[in-house]
């Protein structure tokens, strides 16, 4: 297995010309107008365009953003930190729309495990503390807040090759099981949430390869540009339904194996 291959496999090439490319603001009409959208991670790459596109589209009163140096500031590996970001939002109006928009590839020197004799439990712990438990406490804190009618969702961003069905280079164990719990977590939060809001969708959504300080070290990996990929998912997250709550999607809308 080459660097170039995994790095591949981390998501979908760049759209080609035949691609749909939204070079203007995505409206989100398909959800009730005003109330508040947020975006947990808007410090990285994405986050940052997610929360941009959001604010150019003018749908929601409040557009809030959340990172580790923001007010109130959070931390996936500390629940007090969720549950005051998570008052925030529900206290600036109808929650809409949450997009967390973290991960975890690398860390310092520790690069992605390319054979099991690389497997380290503290490496392990790190990588399921940032991609799957702390999400899965913002779920724990934000979705009883979403409103029992009229759409809203809560959308995670996971990645490709944390679909088990779909990987066949292997490598990357640390960071293909942490995004494979994700997946897990939004599907059993999806059954419940609709019990409660059935207006309401939880999705784990692929963004493709994204050129980013995640993908950064890997060279080989060519991606489109942050803002790009954000209209790429704020056109997916205005076209899903209720009955697609529960669902892996990539960044055309079209459902990932799990």
């Amino acid at each position: 297995m080459t660097d170039q291959q995994i790095a591949t496999a981390a998501g979908d090439a760049a759209p080609g010309a035949d691609a749909p490319l939204f070079r203007h603001a995505v409206r989100l009409a398909s959800f009730p107008r005003g109330g508040v959208a947020a975006v947990f991670g808007a410090s990285g790459g994405i986050g940052a365009a997610l929360s941009s596109a959001l604010a150019e589209g003018g749908h929601f009163n409040a557009i809030l953003c959340f990172s580790r140096s923001s007010d109130p500031a959070f931390d996936l590996t500390d629940e007090a930190s969720l549950a005051r970001a998570s008052e925030a939002v529900a206290a600036a109006g109808d929650v809409r729309l949450v997009i967390i928009a973290t991960g975890m590839l690398h860390e310092g020197d520790a690069q992605p495990e390319k054979s099991w004799r690389e497997l380290d439990a503290a490496r392990l712990a790190r990588a399921f503390a940032i991609n799957a438990t702390g999400p899965a406490l913002l779920m724990k804190h934000l979705l009883p807040r979403l409103p029992r009618a009229g759409k809203a969702m809560l959308a995670a961003l996971s990645a490709r090759v944390g679909s088990i069905g779909d990987n066949r280079l292997g490598g990357w164990y640390g960071y293909r099981a942490s995004k494979a719990a994700l997946n897990q977590l939004v599907h059993c939060a999806a059954i419940e949430l609709a019990r409660r809001s059935p207006d309401a969708i939880c999705v784990a959504l692929h963004p493709g390869t994204v050129a980013t300080r995640l993908s950064a070290p890997f060279a080989s990996a060519s991606g489109v540009a942050p803002v790009e990929a954000a209209r790429h998912l704020l056109g997916v997250i205005d076209r899903l339904k209720p009955e697609n709550s529960g669902g892996f999607y990539d960044w055309r809308g079209m459902p990932v194996p799990w």
